[in-house]
């Protein structure tokens, strides 16, 4: 494999700042959960290491195996003529999984597994396929994908990725460098299509960058200024599912778009649309290693195995190992526990179906009837929970308030952390006032990058009353009447409302009672206020709704805080709006453009989006000055440099957004039966389970699970 670090030696990669990672203290009962592993012997004899031992994966790319297996089913396929043999299947030089905990499999079997909904994009967080590039190691790495290797000029404007030779789709057709462009040129730049440039390919100065194909393996992205993050972007979600699409089957789509096949009437998007997604419509090739067999609205999904899968096993295996995957909708997440307490689930992905700290002991006591191991890795949340409140809220006079540091640190030390601690994390994770994830590395970079992030961590966590109601005497927020209950600094009723999406988690809405209480103890008049979940995204950016107290688990940053910047400083990628500052993330999008003098004399909140531009004197002008200059830094400490001035912002003039305990185990379920599925102790670090940002359990690829006994769960 070469990267970015292959072209530029000296610049310093991540790992090479790595001085250990975060590690919570868990109560007795979840550390026994933490082990697990596969304590099956290797298959065939394989010489790969017990997963019991092997930890992380490798950075170097391995040998392509000398010969290639391939599951019995397709062996049949290719002894009738039906089927090409493996080795004309695969590419040249195919991907081969470096995880160390990897067992040689079996091939076969059938996995059960749940979600709340058919249509639901956690089905895609299983598959990894389409992405160029893939995170590795906890996202401590980039790691080739599609593109086999890549490389970028001395500047870091241009980018190339080198894709694999031999990809072909599910259906067996070649996947070039044109199925990408397909995506580029008739998808994001024709008008009549809705996608946009993804925030990966928009430089810092907001122009688009420029993508051309020289050949059918070479993919060429140029920048107008330097984009030294841009690798990390592209391994970044899952591509073509919750992440920006990248590639698709242009010989499948070309008939269902109007640039290339004529009558399709004014709806064609829409057919487009339908016809491009791979997990409702099993006609469309795809690049993951399951293709998609039965889809019942609603009710069930059936995926079988890629027999042109690009992915092998350093043995030579042609994953995946299991034969089919078989999702069942349930709605109701209590029916979803009760369902896989009895035994009719093979892998549950703990965050996606609800399930939290507080139902391990219940999964616990029927291990022997659901056959299920209780593994907690990671989540590597810089808060657990998360809350911060609208700093462009539309009452003015509220509005005044809430951008008052003070009011937000006097809110931060009304939290009883150590009760929040035991009553939901269960003595697990650490305190925290909010931050990004410790296991940054522009935490771990060096003494000072530690310190900084120690220092906010600990900014405003601690629980004290008296000095949270002395923050608030401070800034005029006091009882002038005489009921108990404070008023804004005018005189005016201070009700603080506490937002919530309607279908928040069972631990979300606990979480939103005790910040009532808590709040309620400094004398402010707290309500809750559950809103439609459809409306939020509108009434949020409206400054109708005033704090966000939604159950949210954010473990950003993945890699680096600037891969992931919305919470760090308000930008216009789309995400940002949806935090602590929508407008002033909103006029980021046109700052410095003309499209800034367009609106220059709209009211902000007739624009469209809503945007604002922030007062000279306003933090988040000076973040924006830092992050300009960061963002196009390529030497990796002088970047990191600039995101701990952020943080020094951050503990002078916020909190802007708050947490609770941080790096919290998640819960993984996994059949006793089941191999290759990582135990705590075999990931990087332990885990980095909560961001969409690094796909889980994609990262760790599940094609290869497999069964020790498929015949008997088929």
């Amino acid at each position: 494999m070469s990267s970015e670090q292959a072209k530029h030696p000296s610049r310093l990669s991540r790992r090479a700042f790595l001085h250990g990672s975060a590690v919570a203290a868990g109560a007795a009962m979840l550390a026994a959960c933490s082990g697990g592993g596969d304590a099956t012997p290797a298959a065939n004899g394989g010489p790969t290491k017990s997963a019991a031992t092997g930890k992380g994966s490798s950075t170097k790319a391995l040998p392509t195996p000398a010969k290639f297996s391939e599951s019995p089913l397709l062996a049949k396929q290719v002894k009738a003529g039906s089927l090409p043999k493996v080795s004309d299947r695969l590419p040249v030089k195919p991907y081969v999984l470096p995880h160390n905990w990897l067992r040689r499999g079996k091939y076969g079997g059938n996995l059960r597994l749940i979600v709340d909904d058919t249509a639901s994009g956690v089905v895609k967080e299983f598959m990894y396929g389409h992405s160029p590039l893939r995170w590795l190691n906890d996202a401590l790495d980039v790691g080739p994908g599609l593109a086999e290797s890549w490389d970028t000029n001395a500047n870091q404007t241009e980018w190339t990725l080198h894709l694999r030779k031999g990809l072909r789709w599910s259906d067996g057709e070649p996947c070039t460098a044109a199925d990408i462009m397909f995506w580029w040129k008739d998808m994001v730049l024709d008008e009549r299509h809705p996608e946009v440039a993804p925030a990966e390919l928009i430089a810092a100065d907001h122009k688009v960058a420029e993508l051309s194909a020289p050949d059918d393996l070479t993919v060429t992205i140029k920048f107008s200024t330097s984009a030294p993050l841009t690798a990390a972007y592209i391994a970044n979600w899952v591509k073509n599912g919750n992440g920006p699409t990248w590639i698709v089957p242009k010989h499948y789509l070309v008939k269902y778009h109007p640039a290339y096949t004529g009558g399709l009437g004014e709806k064609w998007v829409d057919t487009f649309e339908s016809k491009r997604n791979f997990g409702i419509n099993p006609d469309c090739p795809t690049m993951t290693g399951w293709r998609l067999k039965s889809y019942h609205e609603g009710r069930t999904m059936v995926w079988e195995r890629n027999p042109y899968y690009w992915c092998v096993t350093p043995d030579g295996d042609q994953l995946p190992y299991v034969d089919t995957l078989t999702f069942t909708a349930v709605k109701d997440p209590q029916v979803s526990k009760l369902r896989v307490q009895n035994g009719d689930v093979d892998y549950a992905h703990g965050t996606f179906m609800g399930i939290s700290l507080a139902d391990v002991s219940g999964f616990k006591a029927v291990t022997k009837k659901s056959k299920l191991n209780v593994l907690l890795w990671d989540s590597g949340s810089g808060c657990g929970s998360l809350f911060f409140f609208n700093l462009n809220y539309k009452d003015p006079a509220i509005r005044k308030v809430l951008n008052e540091p003070k009011f937000r640190q006097a809110l931060s030390h009304g939290v009883d952390r150590d009760e929040v601690q035991k009553a939901v994390f269960f003595n697990t994770g650490y305190k925290t006032t909010g931050t990004y994830s410790l296991k940054a590395s522009d935490c771990l970079a060096d003494p000072e990058g530690k310190k900084t992030f120690e220092s906010w961590r600990d900014s405003y966590v601690t629980h004290d009353v008296e000095k949270a109601k002395k923050l608030l005497d401070e800034i005029g927020v006091v009882d002038r009447d005489g009921d108990g209950l404070r008023e804004l600094p005018d005189g005016g009723r201070f009700r603080l409302r506490l937002d919530q999406a309607a279908d928040a988690s069972a631990d979300g809405d606990k979480m939103g009672n005790l910040l009532q209480k808590y709040w309620k103890a400094l004398g402010l008049d707290v309500i809750r206020n559950p809103v439609p979940p459809a409306q939020w995204g509108v009434k949020w950016q409206a400054g109708e709704l005033m704090a966000y107290t939604a159950w949210m688990n954010p473990a950003m940053p993945v890699h680096e805080c600037l891969v992931s910047p919305e919470l760090m400083v308000p930008v216009g990628n789309g995400l940002s709006a949806a935090f602590w500052a929508p407008l002033y993330a909103n006029f980021d999008m046109i700052r410095n453009t003309p499209g800034e003098k367009k609106v220059a004399n709209v009211d902000p909140w007739k624009r469209n989006p809503p945007s604002e531009k922030p007062p000279a004197e306003h933090p988040v002008t000076r973040l924006w000055e830092i992050y300009d200059k960061a963002r196009v830094e390529t030497d990796a400490l002088k970047r990191f440099a600039g995101v701990w001035d952020m943080i020094k912002i951050h503990i002078a003039e916020g909190p802007f957004y708050m947490g609770v305990v941080g790096n919290y185990p998640c819960v993984e379920l996994a059949h006793q039966e089941l191999g290759n599925v990582p135990a705590r102790e075999n990931l990087k670090l332990n885990g980095l389970i909560a961001p969409w940002q690094h796909p889980t359990p994609a990262a760790y690829d599940p094609e290869a699970f497999y069964w020790t006994n498929p015949a008997q769960h088929s």
